[in-house]
């Protein structure tokens, strides 16, 4: 009887599971690691060795004489002067919405992360025709702004004739609008996680709203921070879609260096194409290489699970 009930005991235990017994097979395993690396290779590696092997077919006098040629030195112009502008704009936004929804509760702080994700779901090249109807020469604001005599604004414009769309501000503005959500989407769920504990005893031990700020939460998110703001910043140089229908293709003028590189292509320019492409590529890699610093800083073991 003893002996019964013992092996019934034993039947009813669970079976113990170790590591090796949920591990996948070995060649299950290499097949996998084998089908990433030729994914990359054909679609990361092989792209990014043929833009420089053709930028440099020619040799490097050819390649850096294309950077010397008016129209593309004011495609760079350009390129950096609305990174310069879109950005800080969009960490301003990104801060003080992160600090919003993750530290207060409020009417509509749903609707505001909704609208924050907007970007991620609207075409850019909808959001750039978005722009030319709100302010193109026959949009809504157009024919006012062209004339200088807006109802809202009275004689403020002073019969100014104000061009947004075909013109660098409709570019900053349609870059400003696909890259807000990068800086915010990276803060908000830090501050979310870390939550309002710190600074309420900061607050509680004399600070100011502004001081616990400044000595408690950006400390806090300064990787996030940057994480968010280098994101930010590839995606406003590299902007191809929503700056290609606000901007005219005005070469000299309103062209960005994705724009140019379209423009020196569909002209059989190939070297002249590939190198300022080559541009392109050197400024993501470089993102790329400031980007896994910054995980490894935040969070050496697991990258970027720290700024999530």
């Amino acid at each position: 009887m003893a002996a019964t009930v013992a092996l019934t005991v034993v039947a009813a235990a669970p079976r113990r599971v170790t590591r090796s017994s949920l591990a996948e097979p070995r060649w299950l395993r290499w097949m996998l690691i084998t089908l990433a690396l030729l994914f990359l290779a054909l679609f990361l590696v092989l792209p990014l060795v043929a833009v420089f092997t053709e930028a440099f077919r020619k040799g490097a006098e050819a390649y850096f004489s294309s950077f010397r040629e008016a129209d593309a030195l004011s495609a760079i112009k350009l390129t950096l002067l609305t990174a310069a502008i879109a950005v800080p704009l969009n960490l301003v936004f990104g801060v003080a919405a992160a600090w919003a929804i993750a530290k207060f509760e409020f009417r509509g702080k749903s609707l505001l992360t909704t609208l924050i994700d907007l970007p991620f779901a609207v075409s850019p090249v909808i959001s750039g025709l978005i722009y030319v109807l709100v302010f193109g020469a026959q949009g809504w604001l157009g024919p006012y702004l062209g004339s200088g005599n807006h109802p809202w604004l009275g004689d403020w414009l002073n019969g100014q004739d104000i061009k947004v769309i075909f013109a660098v501000p409709g570019i900053v503005l349609a870059t400003v609008f696909v890259t807000f959500p990068f800086v915010a989407r990276e803060l908000i769920p830090l501050m979310q996680a870390q939550g309002s504990e710190e600074e309420q005893a900061a607050v509680s031990l004399g600070a100011s709203g502004w001081q616990a700020f400044w000595r408690v939460t950006l400390p806090n998110v300064k990787w996030a921070l940057l994480y968010g703001v280098i994101l930010c910043n590839a995606r406003a140089m590299g902007e191809f879609g929503a700056v290609s229908v606000v901007s005219g293709h005005i070469r000299g003028e309103t062209n960005t260096l994705p724009l140019h590189v379209e423009i020196l292509y569909n002209e059989y320019n190939f070297v002249a194409a590939f190198a300022c492409g080559s541009l392109l590529a050197f400024l993501a890699l470089a993102t790329l290489a400031i980007k896994s610093f910054i995980e490894s800083r935040t969070h050496p073991e697991n990258g970027s699970a720290g700024l999530r």
